[in-house]
Protein backbone atom coordinates (compact mmCIF):
# COMPACT_ATOMS: atom_id res chain seq x y z
CA UNK A 1 0.00 0.00 0.00
CA UNK A 2 2.95 2.98 0.95
CA UNK A 3 4.76 1.47 -2.08
CA UNK A 4 1.83 2.12 -3.82
CA UNK A 5 1.31 5.66 -2.65
CA UNK A 6 4.76 6.54 -3.51
CA UNK A 7 4.41 5.37 -6.93
CA UNK A 8 1.61 7.66 -7.56
CA UNK A 9 3.26 10.48 -6.27
CA UNK A 10 5.94 9.70 -8.37
CA UNK A 11 3.98 9.36 -11.67
CA UNK A 12 1.74 12.74 -10.82
CA UNK A 13 4.89 14.80 -9.66
CA UNK A 14 7.70 13.93 -11.75
CA UNK A 15 9.99 16.73 -10.63
CA UNK A 16 10.67 14.72 -7.22
CA UNK A 17 12.54 12.39 -9.29
CA UNK A 18 14.70 15.26 -11.05
CA UNK A 19 15.00 16.29 -7.26
CA UNK A 20 16.11 13.13 -6.04
CA UNK A 21 18.29 12.43 -9.48
CA UNK A 22 20.04 15.66 -8.74
CA UNK A 23 20.96 14.89 -4.93
CA UNK A 24 22.31 11.12 -6.54
CA UNK A 25 24.49 12.80 -8.95
CA UNK A 26 25.69 15.06 -6.30
CA UNK A 27 26.15 11.83 -4.15
CA UNK A 28 28.62 10.22 -6.54
CA UNK A 29 30.64 12.83 -7.37
CA UNK A 30 31.40 13.31 -3.75
CA UNK A 31 32.32 9.87 -3.56
CA UNK A 32 34.62 10.40 -6.84
CA UNK A 33 36.07 13.19 -5.44
CA UNK A 34 36.88 12.34 -2.10
CA UNK A 35 39.33 9.31 -3.51
CA UNK A 36 42.58 9.50 -2.68
CA UNK A 37 43.17 9.24 -6.75
CA UNK A 38 41.05 12.58 -7.24
CA UNK A 39 43.56 14.64 -5.60
CA UNK A 40 46.72 16.06 -6.69
CA UNK A 41 48.68 14.87 -3.36
CA UNK A 42 47.63 11.67 -3.73
CA UNK A 43 45.13 12.77 0.17
CA UNK A 44 41.58 12.40 -0.04
CA UNK A 45 40.58 16.24 0.30
CA UNK A 46 37.91 14.98 2.49
CA UNK A 47 34.62 13.92 2.55
CA UNK A 48 32.71 17.79 3.11
CA UNK A 49 34.84 19.57 0.78
CA UNK A 50 34.25 16.89 -1.88
CA UNK A 51 30.16 16.89 -0.94
CA UNK A 52 31.01 20.80 -1.32
CA UNK A 53 33.12 20.62 -4.77
CA UNK A 54 30.24 18.26 -6.17
CA UNK A 55 27.10 20.44 -5.33
CA UNK A 56 29.04 22.86 -6.42
CA UNK A 57 29.71 21.65 -9.81
CA UNK A 58 26.65 19.83 -11.01
CA UNK A 59 24.57 22.83 -9.40
CA UNK A 60 26.74 24.52 -11.87
CA UNK A 61 27.65 27.47 -9.27
CA UNK A 62 31.31 27.51 -9.48
CA UNK A 63 32.13 28.47 -5.44
CA UNK A 64 34.97 26.31 -4.21
CA UNK A 65 36.92 25.63 -0.80
CA UNK A 66 40.15 25.31 -3.02
CA UNK A 67 42.12 25.90 -6.37
CA UNK A 68 40.98 23.13 -8.61
CA UNK A 69 44.20 23.38 -10.74
CA UNK A 70 46.27 22.93 -7.95
CA UNK A 71 44.44 20.58 -5.41
CA UNK A 72 43.16 17.84 -7.93
CA UNK A 73 44.66 15.00 -10.01
CA UNK A 74 43.77 14.54 -13.73
CA UNK A 75 41.22 11.97 -12.67
CA UNK A 76 39.54 14.58 -10.17
CA UNK A 77 39.48 16.99 -12.84
CA UNK A 78 38.13 14.65 -15.53
CA UNK A 79 35.35 14.26 -12.83
CA UNK A 80 34.57 17.86 -12.05
CA UNK A 81 34.23 18.53 -15.53
CA UNK A 82 32.18 15.27 -15.87
CA UNK A 83 29.59 16.32 -13.39
CA UNK A 84 29.80 20.30 -14.08
CA UNK A 85 28.73 18.98 -18.15
CA UNK A 86 25.88 16.68 -17.00
CA UNK A 87 24.54 19.54 -14.41
CA UNK A 88 24.57 22.03 -17.40
CA UNK A 89 22.53 20.11 -19.69
CA UNK A 90 20.31 18.86 -17.18
CA UNK A 91 19.84 15.23 -14.99
CA UNK A 92 16.73 14.04 -17.29
CA UNK A 93 18.66 15.41 -20.55
CA UNK A 94 21.26 13.28 -19.86
CA UNK A 95 18.73 9.93 -19.17
CA UNK A 96 16.99 10.90 -22.09
CA UNK A 97 20.00 10.80 -24.03
CA UNK A 98 21.19 6.92 -22.54
CA UNK A 99 17.89 5.98 -23.83
CA UNK A 100 17.72 7.26 -26.97
CA UNK A 101 21.26 5.83 -27.42
CA UNK A 102 20.52 2.10 -25.92
CA UNK A 103 17.35 2.22 -28.62
CA UNK A 104 14.75 2.08 -25.55
CA UNK A 105 11.49 3.89 -25.97
CA UNK A 106 10.50 6.69 -24.15
CA UNK A 107 7.24 6.80 -21.93
CA UNK A 108 4.92 9.11 -21.33
CA UNK A 109 5.70 9.39 -17.60
CA UNK A 110 9.59 9.82 -18.77
CA UNK A 111 8.42 12.72 -21.49
CA UNK A 112 6.59 14.21 -18.61
CA UNK A 113 9.89 14.12 -16.68
CA UNK A 114 11.71 15.46 -19.33
CA UNK A 115 9.27 18.41 -19.89
CA UNK A 116 9.32 19.03 -16.18
CA UNK A 117 13.23 19.06 -16.24
CA UNK A 118 12.79 22.13 -19.29
CA UNK A 119 9.97 23.93 -17.18
CA UNK A 120 7.77 23.69 -20.09
CA UNK A 121 4.25 22.01 -20.34
CA UNK A 122 3.67 20.32 -23.13
CA UNK A 123 5.05 16.66 -23.56
CA UNK A 124 4.46 16.92 -27.18
CA UNK A 125 7.98 17.62 -28.98
CA UNK A 126 9.76 16.68 -25.60
CA UNK A 127 12.41 13.78 -27.07
CA UNK A 128 12.96 16.04 -30.29
CA UNK A 129 13.66 18.84 -27.35
CA UNK A 130 16.59 16.63 -25.83
CA UNK A 131 17.90 16.02 -29.04
CA UNK A 132 18.41 19.28 -30.16
CA UNK A 133 20.14 20.78 -26.76
CA UNK A 134 22.26 18.24 -26.75
CA UNK A 135 23.05 19.18 -30.40
CA UNK A 136 23.06 22.68 -29.30
CA UNK A 137 25.28 22.34 -26.31
CA UNK A 138 27.56 20.36 -28.61
CA UNK A 139 27.86 22.91 -31.45
CA UNK A 140 28.39 25.97 -29.07
CA UNK A 141 30.90 24.15 -26.77
CA UNK A 142 32.75 22.75 -29.79
CA UNK A 143 33.04 26.45 -31.46
CA UNK A 144 33.96 28.10 -27.94
CA UNK A 145 36.50 24.90 -27.75
CA UNK A 146 37.69 25.66 -31.44
CA UNK A 147 38.41 29.78 -30.74
CA UNK A 148 39.89 29.05 -27.19
CA UNK A 149 42.95 26.90 -29.04
CA UNK A 150 44.04 29.93 -30.49
CA UNK A 151 45.11 31.43 -27.71
CA UNK A 152 46.00 28.51 -25.26
CA UNK A 153 47.98 26.39 -27.26
CA UNK A 154 50.73 28.96 -28.20
CA UNK A 155 50.59 30.13 -24.84
CA UNK A 156 50.02 26.80 -23.05
CA UNK A 157 51.66 23.87 -25.73
CA UNK A 158 49.02 21.73 -27.48
CA UNK A 159 48.29 19.09 -24.98
CA UNK A 160 47.65 21.28 -22.53
CA UNK A 161 45.97 24.20 -24.77
CA UNK A 162 43.51 21.83 -26.08
CA UNK A 163 42.89 20.06 -22.54
CA UNK A 164 41.99 24.36 -21.34
CA UNK A 165 40.17 24.92 -23.77
CA UNK A 166 37.48 21.86 -23.45
CA UNK A 167 37.69 22.65 -19.56
CA UNK A 168 37.27 25.97 -19.86
CA UNK A 169 34.86 26.06 -22.90
CA UNK A 170 32.18 23.79 -21.09
CA UNK A 171 32.59 25.44 -17.54
CA UNK A 172 31.84 28.97 -19.60
CA UNK A 173 28.75 27.24 -21.39
CA UNK A 174 27.63 25.47 -18.73
CA UNK A 175 27.99 28.86 -16.38
CA UNK A 176 30.17 26.64 -14.09
CA UNK A 177 33.05 29.32 -13.74
CA UNK A 178 35.55 26.61 -12.45
CA UNK A 179 39.15 26.95 -14.00
CA UNK A 180 42.26 24.37 -13.99
CA UNK A 181 45.06 27.18 -14.73
CA UNK A 182 46.49 26.46 -11.51
CA UNK A 183 46.94 30.09 -10.37
CA UNK A 184 43.97 30.49 -8.21
CA UNK A 185 42.77 34.20 -9.16
CA UNK A 186 40.59 32.73 -11.85
CA UNK A 187 41.11 34.59 -15.43
CA UNK A 188 42.50 37.75 -13.58
CA UNK A 189 45.46 37.03 -15.49
CA UNK A 190 43.59 37.42 -19.11
CA UNK A 191 41.89 40.50 -18.00
CA UNK A 192 43.16 42.35 -21.05
CA UNK A 193 43.19 39.64 -24.14
CA UNK A 194 39.49 40.41 -25.91
CA UNK A 195 40.01 36.57 -27.79
CA UNK A 196 39.64 34.90 -23.84
CA UNK A 197 37.08 37.44 -22.68
CA UNK A 198 34.70 37.84 -26.14
CA UNK A 199 34.65 33.55 -26.17
CA UNK A 200 34.09 33.26 -22.81
CA UNK A 201 31.30 36.06 -22.27
CA UNK A 202 29.80 34.78 -25.56
CA UNK A 203 29.22 30.52 -24.61
CA UNK A 204 27.83 32.39 -20.98
CA UNK A 205 25.18 34.05 -22.75
CA UNK A 206 24.23 31.52 -24.98
CA UNK A 207 24.11 29.22 -22.41
CA UNK A 208 22.43 31.29 -19.96
CA UNK A 209 19.44 32.76 -22.62
CA UNK A 210 18.04 29.04 -22.53
CA UNK A 211 17.60 26.36 -24.80
CA UNK A 212 13.89 27.68 -25.91
CA UNK A 213 14.85 30.69 -26.73
CA UNK A 214 18.04 29.34 -29.06
CA UNK A 215 15.97 27.12 -30.75
CA UNK A 216 13.44 29.90 -31.51
CA UNK A 217 16.27 32.67 -32.62
CA UNK A 218 17.85 29.57 -35.15
CA UNK A 219 14.25 28.63 -36.84
CA UNK A 220 13.53 32.45 -37.99
CA UNK A 221 17.47 32.67 -38.72
CA UNK A 222 16.71 30.14 -40.79
CA UNK A 223 12.94 31.49 -42.31
CA UNK A 224 11.16 28.70 -40.62
CA UNK A 225 8.87 31.86 -38.59
CA UNK A 226 8.81 35.46 -39.16
CA UNK A 227 8.15 36.63 -35.78
CA UNK A 228 10.06 35.38 -32.21
CA UNK A 229 7.95 34.15 -29.38
CA UNK A 230 6.39 35.66 -26.68
CA UNK A 231 8.90 34.10 -24.11
CA UNK A 232 12.13 35.15 -26.05
CA UNK A 233 11.19 38.65 -26.66
CA UNK A 234 11.12 39.15 -23.05
CA UNK A 235 13.83 37.01 -22.78
CA UNK A 236 16.27 38.95 -24.92
CA UNK A 237 14.84 42.52 -23.82
CA UNK A 238 15.58 42.02 -20.14
CA UNK A 239 18.88 40.22 -20.59
CA UNK A 240 20.28 43.16 -22.89
CA UNK A 241 18.90 45.67 -20.39
CA UNK A 242 20.46 44.02 -17.24
CA UNK A 243 23.84 43.59 -19.11
CA UNK A 244 23.85 46.95 -20.34
CA UNK A 245 23.16 48.59 -16.78
CA UNK A 246 25.62 46.55 -15.37
CA UNK A 247 28.00 47.69 -17.84
CA UNK A 248 27.44 51.19 -17.58
CA UNK A 249 27.16 51.14 -13.41
CA UNK A 250 30.66 48.89 -13.43
CA UNK A 251 32.38 51.35 -15.82
CA UNK A 252 31.36 54.43 -14.30
CA UNK A 253 32.00 53.28 -10.63
CA UNK A 254 35.09 50.97 -10.73
CA UNK A 255 37.22 53.50 -13.19
CA UNK A 256 37.95 55.31 -10.15
CA UNK A 257 38.97 51.96 -7.98
CA UNK A 258 43.00 51.73 -8.39
CA UNK A 259 42.13 47.87 -7.21
CA UNK A 260 40.18 47.10 -9.93
CA UNK A 261 39.60 49.07 -13.39
CA UNK A 262 41.29 52.31 -12.13
CA UNK A 263 44.72 50.08 -12.00
CA UNK A 264 47.54 52.19 -13.29
CA UNK A 265 48.28 51.68 -16.91
CA UNK A 266 44.95 50.24 -17.57
CA UNK A 267 44.07 51.16 -20.70
CA UNK A 268 40.68 52.87 -21.84
CA UNK A 269 39.88 49.37 -24.11
CA UNK A 270 40.42 46.87 -20.69
CA UNK A 271 38.34 49.04 -18.70
CA UNK A 272 35.38 48.48 -20.98
CA UNK A 273 36.23 45.08 -21.35
CA UNK A 274 36.25 44.41 -17.55
CA UNK A 275 33.14 46.42 -16.71
CA UNK A 276 30.99 44.04 -19.71
CA UNK A 277 32.86 41.12 -18.48
CA UNK A 278 31.93 41.80 -15.11
CA UNK A 279 28.15 42.26 -16.02
CA UNK A 280 27.93 39.25 -18.06
CA UNK A 281 29.24 36.98 -15.34
CA UNK A 282 27.31 38.19 -12.59
CA UNK A 283 24.98 36.67 -14.94
CA UNK A 284 25.40 32.96 -12.95
CA UNK A 285 28.55 32.58 -14.57
CA UNK A 286 31.28 32.44 -11.86
CA UNK A 287 34.46 33.47 -13.78
CA UNK A 288 36.10 36.94 -12.85
CA UNK A 289 38.88 39.13 -14.92
CA UNK A 290 38.65 41.58 -11.20
CA UNK A 291 39.00 40.68 -7.99
CA UNK A 292 35.57 40.38 -6.01
CA UNK A 293 37.25 41.31 -2.72
CA UNK A 294 38.35 44.59 -4.18
CA UNK A 295 35.32 46.08 -5.65
CA UNK A 296 33.59 49.36 -4.00
CA UNK A 297 30.16 48.88 -1.98
CA UNK A 298 28.15 50.14 -4.80
CA UNK A 299 29.27 47.43 -7.28
CA UNK A 300 28.76 44.84 -4.64
CA UNK A 301 25.32 45.26 -4.36
CA UNK A 302 24.92 45.90 -7.86
CA UNK A 303 26.62 42.52 -8.40
CA UNK A 304 24.37 41.05 -5.65
CA UNK A 305 21.32 41.73 -7.66
CA UNK A 306 22.30 40.67 -10.76
CA UNK A 307 23.51 37.21 -9.35
CA UNK A 308 19.74 37.11 -7.59
CA UNK A 309 18.29 38.05 -10.68
CA UNK A 310 20.66 34.98 -12.78
CA UNK A 311 20.03 33.61 -16.13
CA UNK A 312 16.50 32.52 -17.91
CA UNK A 313 14.43 29.52 -17.78
CA UNK A 314 15.56 26.14 -19.44
CA UNK A 315 18.90 27.09 -19.50
CA UNK A 316 22.40 26.69 -17.51
CA UNK A 317 22.52 29.25 -15.24
CA UNK A 318 21.10 30.22 -11.87
CA UNK A 319 18.53 32.59 -10.27
CA UNK A 320 15.22 33.54 -9.62
CA UNK A 321 15.22 33.65 -13.74
CA UNK A 322 15.08 37.09 -16.23
CA UNK A 323 11.34 36.22 -16.83
CA UNK A 324 10.61 36.36 -12.79
CA UNK A 325 12.41 39.72 -12.35
CA UNK A 326 10.34 40.95 -15.63
CA UNK A 327 7.03 39.77 -14.70
CA UNK A 328 7.96 41.00 -11.13
CA UNK A 329 8.33 44.63 -12.64
CA UNK A 330 5.53 44.40 -14.91
CA UNK A 331 3.19 43.53 -12.31
CA UNK A 332 4.70 46.57 -10.04
CA UNK A 333 3.93 48.91 -13.26
CA UNK A 334 0.30 47.34 -13.63
CA UNK A 335 -0.47 48.10 -10.03
CA UNK A 336 1.03 51.43 -10.17
CA UNK A 337 -1.25 52.79 -13.43
CA UNK A 338 -4.00 50.72 -11.74
CA UNK A 339 -4.30 48.25 -14.27
CA UNK A 340 -5.95 44.90 -13.77
CA UNK A 341 -4.11 42.53 -15.91
CA UNK A 342 0.08 42.82 -16.17
CA UNK A 343 -0.14 43.17 -20.18
CA UNK A 344 3.11 43.99 -22.26
CA UNK A 345 3.22 43.65 -26.01
CA UNK A 346 -0.50 43.21 -26.96
CA UNK A 347 -0.47 39.98 -24.52
CA UNK A 348 -2.19 39.30 -20.72
CA UNK A 349 0.27 37.56 -18.64
CA UNK A 350 -1.86 34.85 -16.71
CA UNK A 351 -2.25 35.90 -13.10
CA UNK A 352 -1.13 32.12 -12.46
CA UNK A 353 2.72 33.56 -13.76
CA UNK A 354 2.36 36.67 -12.03
CA UNK A 355 1.40 34.54 -8.63
CA UNK A 356 4.09 32.22 -9.11
CA UNK A 357 6.56 34.92 -9.98
CA UNK A 358 5.72 36.36 -6.74
CA UNK A 359 6.51 33.50 -4.58
CA UNK A 360 9.72 32.36 -6.36
CA UNK A 361 11.03 35.80 -5.06
CA UNK A 362 10.20 35.99 -1.85
CA UNK A 363 11.00 32.30 -0.74
CA UNK A 364 14.28 33.56 -2.72
CA UNK A 365 14.84 36.42 -0.59
CA UNK A 366 13.76 34.47 2.60
CA UNK A 367 15.83 31.97 1.97
CA UNK A 368 18.72 34.15 1.23
CA UNK A 369 18.67 35.95 4.46
CA UNK A 370 17.86 32.40 6.90
CA UNK A 371 20.83 31.42 5.53
CA UNK A 372 23.02 34.54 5.53
CA UNK A 373 22.34 35.06 9.17
CA UNK A 374 22.78 31.66 10.36
CA UNK A 375 26.05 32.05 9.19
CA UNK A 376 27.01 34.83 10.45
CA UNK A 377 26.28 33.53 14.09
CA UNK A 378 27.74 30.05 13.19
CA UNK A 379 31.30 32.41 11.78
CA UNK A 380 31.01 34.75 15.02
CA UNK A 381 32.49 37.80 13.39
CA UNK A 382 35.39 36.08 11.82
CA UNK A 383 34.08 37.00 8.21
CA UNK A 384 32.35 40.33 7.44
CA UNK A 385 28.50 40.11 6.92
CA UNK A 386 28.98 41.67 3.76
CA UNK A 387 31.35 38.93 2.54
CA UNK A 388 28.89 36.00 3.75
CA UNK A 389 25.85 37.68 1.73
CA UNK A 390 28.03 37.63 -1.19
CA UNK A 391 28.81 34.24 -0.97
CA UNK A 392 24.88 32.87 -0.31
CA UNK A 393 23.67 35.26 -3.10
CA UNK A 394 26.29 33.53 -5.42
CA UNK A 395 25.69 29.74 -4.11
CA UNK A 396 21.55 30.83 -4.56
CA UNK A 397 22.08 31.97 -7.80
CA UNK A 398 24.68 28.82 -8.73
CA UNK A 399 26.80 32.27 -9.53
CA UNK A 400 30.23 30.93 -7.97
CA UNK A 401 31.87 34.56 -7.37
CA UNK A 402 33.35 34.49 -4.24
CA UNK A 403 35.21 37.92 -2.76
CA UNK A 404 37.74 34.88 -1.61
CA UNK A 405 36.40 33.65 1.92
CA UNK A 406 34.73 30.23 0.75
CA UNK A 407 37.73 28.11 2.29
CA UNK A 408 37.94 30.09 5.27
CA UNK A 409 34.22 29.17 6.42
CA UNK A 410 33.72 26.21 9.02
CA UNK A 411 31.86 22.77 7.88
CA UNK A 412 28.75 23.89 9.20
CA UNK A 413 28.34 26.81 6.82
CA UNK A 414 29.89 24.96 3.82
CA UNK A 415 26.76 22.53 4.65
CA UNK A 416 24.51 25.51 4.35
CA UNK A 417 26.25 26.39 1.45
CA UNK A 418 25.74 23.02 0.02
CA UNK A 419 22.24 23.33 0.63
CA UNK A 420 21.65 26.63 -0.69
CA UNK A 421 23.39 25.58 -4.12
CA UNK A 422 21.00 22.50 -4.21
CA UNK A 423 18.07 24.77 -3.59
CA UNK A 424 19.25 27.42 -5.93
CA UNK A 425 20.04 24.74 -9.10
CA UNK A 426 16.46 22.52 -8.13
CA UNK A 427 14.31 24.48 -6.04
CA UNK A 428 12.35 25.75 -9.20
CA UNK A 429 11.09 21.54 -9.44
CA UNK A 430 10.36 21.33 -6.21
CA UNK A 431 8.39 24.53 -6.29
CA UNK A 432 7.06 23.31 -9.58
CA UNK A 433 5.79 19.89 -7.74
CA UNK A 434 4.35 21.35 -4.77
CA UNK A 435 2.45 24.28 -7.13
CA UNK A 436 1.12 21.59 -9.49
CA UNK A 437 -0.11 19.44 -6.56
CA UNK A 438 -2.40 22.49 -5.25
CA UNK A 439 -3.61 23.42 -8.68
CA UNK A 440 -4.42 19.49 -9.63
CA UNK A 441 -7.12 19.60 -6.73
CA UNK A 442 -10.58 20.77 -7.13
CA UNK A 443 -11.72 23.84 -6.35
CA UNK A 444 -13.76 24.00 -3.41
CA UNK A 445 -17.21 25.39 -3.84
CA UNK A 446 -16.87 27.50 -0.73
CA UNK A 447 -16.23 31.07 -0.48
CA UNK A 448 -15.22 32.52 2.82
CA UNK A 449 -16.13 36.70 3.81
CA UNK A 450 -13.37 38.77 3.11
CA UNK A 451 -11.31 40.54 5.78
CA UNK A 452 -10.03 44.38 5.57
CA UNK A 453 -6.64 45.06 5.61
CA UNK A 454 -4.62 48.01 5.72
CA UNK A 455 -1.38 47.47 3.06
CA UNK A 456 1.49 50.07 3.17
Amino acid sequence: MKKCFIKNRLVKNPAIILVIGFGCLILLGSLLLALPAASATGKSIGFIDALFTSTSAVCITGLSVFDPGSTLSMFGQVTLLSLIQMGGIGFMTLTSFVFMVMGKKITLRERMLISDSFNDTQLRGAVRMTRNVLIITAVTEGIGILLLCLRFIPMYGVGNGIYFSVFHAISAFCNAGFDVFGLGSSMLPFEGDPLINIVTMGLIVVGGLGFFVILDLWEAGRGRKKRLNFHTKIVLIVTGILIAAGFLIFLSVESSNPQTLGAEGMRTSDKVLGALFQSVTTRTAGFATIPQGDLLPVSKVVSVGLMFIGASPAGTGGGIKTTTFAVLVLFVISIIKGNDDVVVFGRTINRKVVMRAVASCALGITLVLVVTSAMAVIEHGSIHLADIAYETTSAFGTVGLSTGVTHAFSSESKLLLILLMYCGRVGVFTFTMALSLRLAKKKANIRYPGGKLLIG
